[in-house]
């Protein structure tokens, strides 16, 4: 934020009041520069060779103002950091004491921004006593070389009064047109994370082109970015999938994933934190893709899909799911892809059980959404509701009602397990929210040890079992 906010600010600030400056004293100056050289071109000499020191020191000057600009705008952007999340996490903050702490991080930063900028301000001011003393040396030479020049016949004295005018001229636009350059710098060196953001190409995901054949143009149609299934089944398949994070290429998240989803099943994964759940959600998603292996929706490669239309089907509700600041019935019907009325949004608040305490609210379904105002479990009452109003063809709940009481859970589950419309894949710890499900997938160190129904897999003895004897009311924990 503090990079789309500042520092494009000042690269506006620059564009919008110093690039004229700098057109008309590079005009200025070359006209000041043709005229001394009709006067006198040995004369004009002296003043190039002032000039020419004065645009040195500025390029060293200028350097420096483009480093000490990126550091400013990079602390500033540290500080910011360090503020949101003290404001965003003040209840944690409180509760372990770290006030102190975290005035301590925040005053280190503006310490280094304000040693920055007293740097910025001591160059600044050399820079000032470079061009005063080059410009007092530009007038004594005028005067000593223009008075030797009258005194051998050279030049006239009206000349001298013209040569001494355009020095100045050219001297002051030389000046101008650093101190332009400089903000121009400065501006540069603090928006080059922008220019680095606004140079980013969009993830391959998005460019993606699939195989068009004729037998199956009647199932989808072909996109520039991809193939759009008209009417997706829910057919999941992860062949030979294996998965590392970017940011830990080290550790597998996935090894040689193997099972399938047959459309309209219920199907709950389940196992220890950290052993793969939400990594084969966020495959699922696309929001990676696969090191080795292949994922398919209805016989078709993910990779091939049009992402946009693919996730207009699937809905999603995680675990701590966040509401954006605007009213309720905006948040529900958040992402639908078609027309929603105001009947419909609350339809599915009724579904997932929302509707009546979004009617106590101070404006009902137009009450803001702000920090504070709902509990986690009415924030996954209504994230559920936004699920449900996409009417998605499969449905992810990744631990969507740990927070919800106990009616309310029974009431989504009454949901999840009742319905025949599509593919629902849960993932949860709770027993009561996996043992009706069709089929219990379950994972370990990344690897599908193994799958079956509930009572299947408490005959097998194995690892499910073991996690059932371990928590009575609780898997993974």
């Amino acid at each position: 934020m503090s990079r789309l906010g500042s520092d494009c600010q000042r690269l506006s600030h620059v564009i919008g009041n110093d690039m004229n400056l700098i057109i008309r004293n590079v005009l200025q100056g070359t006209g000041a520069l043709v005229n001394l050289l009709s006067l006198s071109w040995p004369l004009t000499m002296s003043t190039l060779v002032i000039c020419s020191v004065l645009s040195a020191v500025f390029l060293v000057y200028g350097r420096y103002q483009k480093n000490a600009a990126k550091l400013s705008q990079e602390f500033t952007a540290k500080a910011n950091e360090v503020a949101e999340d003290t404001l965003t996490l003040m209840k944690t903050v409180r509760v372990y004491g770290t006030e102190g702490m975290e005035i301590g991080r925040y005053k280190l930063l503006l310490e280094r921004l304000g040693s920055v900028s007293i740097r910025e301000a001591a160059a600044y001011g050399l820079w000032n006593l470079s061009f005063h003393t080059l410009y007092r040396l530009t007038q004594v030479l005028a005067l000593l070389l223009g008075g030797l020049s009258i005194l051998t016949g050279y030049v006239s004295p009206e000349q001298l009064t013209k040569y001494i005018l355009y020095c100045e001229w050219m001297i002051y636009a030389t000046w101008r047109l650093a101190d332009s350059l400089t903000s121009l710098l400065q501006s540069i060196g603090a928006s080059e994370e922008v220019f680095h953001l606004m140079s980013l190409s969009p993830s391959h995901q998005y460019l993606s082109k699939g195989k068009h054949t004729e037998e199956n143009a009647t199932v989808h149609e072909k996109a520039e970015e991809g193939l759009k299934i008209q009417k997706l089944r829910g057919h999941v398949q992860f062949v030979d999938v294996s998965f590392q994070y970017p940011s830990r290429i080290t550790v597998p998240a996935l090894a040689n994933v193997n099972f399938s989803i047959q459309p309209n099943e219920v199907v709950a994964i389940v196992g220890a934190s950290g052993c793969g759940k939400s990594s084969l959600v966020s495959l699922l998603l696309r929001l990676y893709d696969p090191v080795d292996g292949q994922i398919y929706i209805d016989g078709f490669p993910i990779k091939e899909l049009d992402i946009r239309c693919l996730r207009e089907k699937i809905g999603f509700v995680g675990q701590e799911p966040h509401l954006f600041h605007m009213d309720i019935s905006s948040n529900i019907s958040y992402g639908c892809s078609g027309k929603v009325n105001q009947e419909d949004v609350e339809l599915a608040a009724s579904q997932a059980g929302a509707h009546d305490f979004i009617s106590t609210l101070p404006d009902g379904y137009q009450t803001v959404v702000h920090d504070g105002l709902l509990s986690g479990g009415q924030k996954q009452r209504i994230a559920i509701a936004r699920a449900i109003l996409r009417d998605p063809a499969i449905l992810i709940l990744d631990e969507a009602t740990s927070a919800l009481d106990w009616e309310s859970e029974r009431r989504i589950k009454g949901l999840i397990f009742n319905q025949t419309a599509r593919t629902v894949i849960v993932i949860a710890h709770r027993l009561g929210t996996v043992e009706n499900a069709d089929r219990i997938i379950v994972m370990h160190g990344g690897r599908v040890v193994e799958v079956g129904t509930h009572k299947e897999l408490l005959l097998r003895d194995g690892f499910y079992a073991r996690l059932i004897r371990n928590r009575e009311d609780s898997i993974g924990f």
